[in-house]
């Protein structure tokens, strides 16, 4: 064999040998295989095995294991990439400064997956802890289960900053001062935070609640962040109201009522007779007492239907009674039906009408009612000539 073919076999060895940072191109090569390998086992791992994971959870009764499921099938996925790239650098058979930086990859990828997983299945977690709600609140437990999501990130990212050689404590005070400096600039955001703990530690109202603020807004707590309150209004538009604001102001909890009352005066005319008006307050106090959706016993809520005042054009009528149903179509479909009653009643039944505001202007006398009338003659005709 020729000398200089030798030598160049001899080079491309050497370029083959030596490869990239040192590494074998065939190792490099194998361990692209092996990745590659690995992702293929990736995707058939979703197709098929956690595909039919998923639609084994979603034929169960029970819809925990459908969230666990859901939750933990990203972290899982990325389970083969991780195992690819530990093969994969340990076929390179790295060395030294490389050798160093692909074990802190590696590792920071593990960690990375591990509190990914976690942060996760902290919501599925929630829903085993349902019962909390009655004790702490639905807005507390929800408060507690986000505080641990940003408990979950803080470790996770203090493990991958420790991989790496940086050390967490220095760094925590070193972000102590800056947040000394900070809090003097975010005092509102700190104000609104422990306003939020406030509201929902006194279960002042939960998510779903009808409240009104006063001056404020009225509408439907939707939820009850770190900073601000979602409440929907009653034409849909929804509004971030502050916590401190919520802490500070009058806040009317509708929803917290076991009766709405409906206090009504209804007027009739002065020339009413005594019997007509005894008749019109027994006959509306026993439709009241009838109806289902009205009647509240006195122990609970006082009702009742008195003559009530001498109005400027009406003797007024008192309508004090409580529907059972709070909100929604049955409260005005009660407070509908009653109105209806009470017209019957009244011009129907009882022969009376309704006052409406009304004035009557008396003259003595008028400017120029002393004097005679003036006598204005009555014009001359004129005479035709004839012809």
């Amino acid at each position: 064999m020729p000398t200089t073919f030798i030598d160049f076999w001899n080079e491309v060895v050497s370029v083959w040998r030596h490869g990239l940072y040192g590494v074998d191109i065939g190792n490099i090569i194998t361990a692209l295989v092996i990745f590659l390998a690995f992702l293929i086992f990736r995707g058939f791992l979703s197709r098929y095995i956690l595909r039919k994971l998923h639609n084994w959870a979603e034929k169960t009764s029970a819809k925990l294991d459908d969230s666990i499921v859901e939750a933990l099938i990203p972290p899982i996925k990325f389970i083969p990439i991780v195992l690819g790239i530990f093969f994969a650098v340990k076929t390179l058979g790295l060395s030294g400064d490389l050798s160093v930086f692909s074990t802190s990859v590696l590792r920071s990828l593990i960690a990375f997956t591990i509190f990914w997983g976690l942060h996760r299945a902290i919501d599925p977690v929630r829903r085993l802890f349902k019962k909390l709600d009655k004790v702490l609140s639905k807005a507390m437990v929800d408060w507690i289960f986000k505080a641990m999501k940003v408990v979950v990130i803080f470790i996770g990212a203090a493990v991958i900053l420790e991989i790496w050689g940086i050390a967490v404590g220095p760094l925590l005070a070193g972000f102590g001062l800056l947040g000394v400096a900070v809090a003097l600039g975010a005092q509102d955001l700190f104000k609104n935070l422990i306003a939020g703990l406030t509201v929902i530690a006194e279960k002042r109202f939960s998510p779903g609640d009808w409240i009104k603020v006063e001056g404020v807004v009225e509408g439907t707590v939707e939820e009850i962040g770190f900073r601000s309150t979602k409440i929907k209004r009653f034409d849909l538009a929804p509004m971030h109201v502050p916590n401190a604001q919520l802490a500070d102001t009058v806040v009317t909890n509708f929803s917290r009522m076991p009766y709405r009352r409906i206090h009504w005066l209804v007027g009739v005319t002065y020339d009413t007779g005594l019997e007509q008006l005894k008749f019109m307050r027994d006959e509306i106090l026993d439709y009241i007492v009838s109806h289902e959706e009205l009647f509240a016993t006195p122990e609970q809520a006082p009702t009742f239907v008195r003559i009530d005042s001498f109005n400027a054009s009406s003797l007024d009528i008192l309508v004090n009674c409580f529907a059972r149903s709070v909100a929604g179509d049955a409260f005005f479909a009660a407070k509908e039906e009653l109105a209806f009653a009470i017209k019957e009643i009244v011009e129907t039944k009882a022969g009376a009408a309704f006052a409406f505001p009304t004035q009557s202007i008396y003259f003595e006398n008028l400017p120029g009612m002393d004097k005679p009338e003036a006598y204005v003659p009555p014009k001359k005709k004129k005479a035709v000539k004839k012809k």
